[in-house]
């Protein structure tokens, strides 16, 4: 049972918190011969799966590197377009990584916002009056759990789906966000939390929370 990240949402929609608690590391190297398979494309500066899956690879995985060379953008470290690379018969049979790249800070900034537009609109769409919003989003590899204060503050939990107790976890991650935050003199309202103690606590009580959770399954 495994809790991957912690996102703290103000009232506007900005992400004034997040934090990668365990984020796991996806990685598949395969060897393949000419043509391609897999359809690619360049997709923010960076190489993308189109269309196409196999062996574990699957659509949206970025190439991370080629016969040991590891990617940057584009390119590879040798200045060598990606694309080029793979299009050319000659450097096949080729070995190529494919993974799942860490998100950028403009990327979470942009899908907190996302979040926020999500969870106004469920609330407006459902047939009960005075909704909630959005609580629980289930995939078939992790939960997204969210509680929103009575300020509208959004806590944000990213967790395994055997992961179990999450609902105390949002509301200890409420009591060190009070304590530790809104208790701070230096710190404002709806802006980012920078604090040292608010880090150990928030960490604390994600490890508290990994050891004494039951599961939900």
């Amino acid at each position: 049972m495994t809790i991957f990240s912690v996102f703290i949402v103000n009232r506007a929609g900005g992400l004034i918190y997040q934090y990668d608690h365990n984020i796991p590391r996806v990685e598949i190297e395969k060897t393949f011969s000419y043509p391609l398979e897999l359809t690619l494309r360049l997709l923010d500066d960076r190489v993308v799966v189109s269309f196409g899956q196999r062996d574990g690879v699957k659509v949206g995985h970025t190439v991370l590197g080629i016969n040991g060379i590891n990617s940057s953008g584009r390119q590879l470290e040798d200045g060598r377009e990606i694309l080029e690379v793979i299009a050319d018969e000659e450097n096949y049979p080729i070995a190529v990584k494919f993974g799942r790249p860490k998100l950028t800070v403009n990327e979470k900034i942009m899908l907190a916002s996302m979040f926020h537009s999500l969870f106004a609109i469920g609330s407006q769409l459902s047939p009960e009056p005075r909704s909630s919003g959005i609580e629980i989003l289930e995939t078939d590899g992790f939960k997204l759990y969210c509680h929103q204060t009575l300020t509208g503050i959004k806590f944000i939990v990213l967790a395994d789906l055997r992961q179990g107790a999450i609902d105390i976890l949002l509301r200890k991650l409420y009591e060190v966000y009070a304590d530790f935050a809104l208790k701070n003199p230096f710190y404002s309202i709806d802006m980012p939390i920078r604090c040292e103690l608010f880090d150990q606590n928030l960490q604390a009580a994600m490890e508290q929370a990994e050891r004494t959770g039951i599961s939900n399954v």
